[in-house]
């Protein structure tokens, strides 16, 4: 039944919106609506003010790396209809160094939202209001949650006694942790535990 009414709704928005809409599924009690970059603004209004779909309040914005893709980026977008009591998922997709307009202007909500999503991807957001990092600070190199971003990091950041003051300096590791070559931490360890000598004693 839920199923039906949202295959009913999706194609109600393809029909309204087809210049915009790509594609959409319903999996999981979700629709999902593939749209194109560009129309993202036009088309949350519409979600937002259609009297079909009602959906004004949104509950997340994030982003998804996928490095082998021509276009790596998918921001998705998640939205809820209090007064149909439905939710939709819109996704769209961005290869590295595109940008994608700002929902802000209609969804105030998204501003930190999409802050993080530029400082933990890199996406840019047009016509955001103050597009800078968010959960690392301003001299952070990279974006951390790519693919590709290493474990460690590039610096490390450490205050210094001498400066009187925080620096960064490239990341030194206490150990080759990323060099183990089997499958479990608990195969090929040499070392001895506490307790370890009593089941020897007793062998």
């Amino acid at each position: 039944m839920m199923n039906e009414a949202l295959t009913e709704l999706g194609g109600l928005i393809e029909a309204k919106q087809p210049d915009a809409v790509r594609r959409f599924e319903v999996a999981n009690d979700e629709l999902t609506v593939w749209v194109t970059p560009r129309s993202i603004p036009a088309f949350v209004e519409f979600l937002h003010n259609d009297s079909g779909c009602g959906f004004t309040q949104m509950i997340d914005l994030t982003c998804v790396d996928y490095p082998d893709r021509p276009k790596r980026f998918e921001v998705v977008y998640h939205f809820l209809s209090m007064v149909h009591n439905q939710r939709i998922c819109v996704k769209t997709d961005l290869k590295d160094g595109d940008s994608v307009p700002s929902i802000t202007d209609l969804h105030p909500s998204a501003n930190w939202f999409e802050r993080e999503a530029f400082d933990m991807y890199g996406v840019k957001f047009e016509n955001h209001p103050d597009l800078r990092r968010l959960l690392t600070d301003y001299g952070f190199v990279g974006h951390p949650l790519r693919k590709d971003f290493p474990t460690s990091g590039y610096v490390e950041m450490h205050y210094d006694e001498a400066e009187k003051r925080c620096v960064y300096r490239p990341v030194t590791l206490v150990q080759e942790y990323r060099q183990f070559d089997f499958m479990s931490p608990w195969e090929g360890a040499e070392y001895i535990l506490p307790g370890d000598e009593k089941q020897q004693e007793g062998n």
